[in-house]
């Protein structure tokens, strides 16, 4: 039964209230899994707020940016490197945070500019960023195991293309429109990948090799990559909706100064 099914389930012409406790149900998974993916979605959540620390740290003392380039590819390589041992698990939990932490030093220089300008689009870009990660990994893993494994290749292909077309742009320019292809279009590769990555850590739970930080870390790239373009569309339709609010204003301005001279 697929994700489509159930939920047709849910709603069925003589259930008149959604059943949640349904909704909610994954008993296609076993317990090992569904323990295993609430210590997943627990480690992302504690590196969402260590990001958020990080974003905050930096908008207060104006430093980070370069920082934490240098900690994310310095910390991300070396947890990854490092096998998920009992005598290892401090050192890959402090790598981990240090990720987080700079990847909320790299995000900090978009949200100062988004408080600056308008402050309310920042909490409808993470609402939105939630709900998005939401549905989605609600439909992995609602769908049967390893439908949609095959996104791998084609979300990888997706990315290669764009740093290909980069280092074009380079040579011929388009920056522009490889800019639009990629906010767009990387929105919804992303969302693609929330799909791919939460079927991908089911397949390794089942397999007997869980790894909670590299799953949530997995997990927590896809959020915050979605976060970064959602937020830039949303800040873009606000100051073009400004931007025809004041056009409006001058000529309504320009109109009533041509009607006095008149009178």
């Amino acid at each position: 039964m697929d994700f489509a099914d159930r939920l047709a389930g849910l709603f069925g012409p003589r259930q008149r209230q959604v059943s949640f406790a349904k909704l909610l149900d994954f008993t296609p998974l076993s317990p090992r899994v569904q323990a295993h993916l609430s210590q997943v979605y627990v480690t992302l959540a504690l590196a969402l707020c260590l990001s958020a620390a990080g974003v905050y740290a930096s908008v207060l003392t104006g430093f980070g940016q370069g920082l934490g380039m240098l900690g994310f590819l310095v910390s991300v390589p070396w947890m990854l490197s490092t096998p998920p041992r009992p005598d290892t698990l401090g050192r890959r939990r402090a790598l981990f945070g240090a990720a987080a932490l700079s990847q909320g030093l790299l995000l900090a220089p978009i949200v100062r500019a988004s408080l600056a300008l308008h402050p309310g689009v920042l909490f409808i870009a993470f609402a939105g960023t939630a709900g998005v990660f939401a549905c989605f990994s609600a439909a992995a893993l609602l769908s049967p195991r390893r439908q949609y494994l095959f996104l791998g290749g084609l979300l990888s292909s997706v990315l290669s293309t764009f740093f290909l077309m980069r280092f074009a742009t380079w040579a011929f320019g388009g920056g522009a429109l490889l800019f639009e292809a990629e906010l767009y279009l990387g929105l919804a590769v992303f969302a693609g990948y929330v799909v791919y990555d939460t079927q991908m850590i089911v397949e390794r739970c089942e397999a007997g090799i869980p790894d909670v930080l590299r799953d949530a870390l997995d997990l927590f790239v896809d959020f915050a990559a979605i976060f970064v373009r959602l937020l830039v569309v949303l800040l873009r339709n606000a100051e073009d909706r400004k931007r025809r609010e004041r056009e409006q204003d001058s000529r309504g301005r320009r109109r009533g100064a041509g009607a006095t001279r008149l009178h």
